[in-house]
């Protein structure tokens, strides 16, 4: 369990512009903006939803 968070607090410590996300409520997107506990993802042409980080539950492998 403790190596799952670990790597869980490292992923969130290595987000970068650009990277494609699924939260942990099953919404995907793409990071457009971070800030010290958020990061704000584009849904869609116009939509825009700031998330806490840790809502981030990993990268989207399957992005193209």
């Amino acid at each position: 369990v403790r190596k799952r968070q670990k790597q869980h607090d490292e992923m969130l410590a290595n987000l970068k512009h650009g990277d494609r996300v699924v939260t942990t409520g099953g919404l995907f997107g793409t990071i457009v903006g971070i800030q010290e506990d958020r990061v704000r993802l584009k849904v869609s042409d116009q939509v825009k939803v700031d998330v806490q980080k840790q809502g981030i539950a990993g990268l989207d492998e399957g992005a193209d």
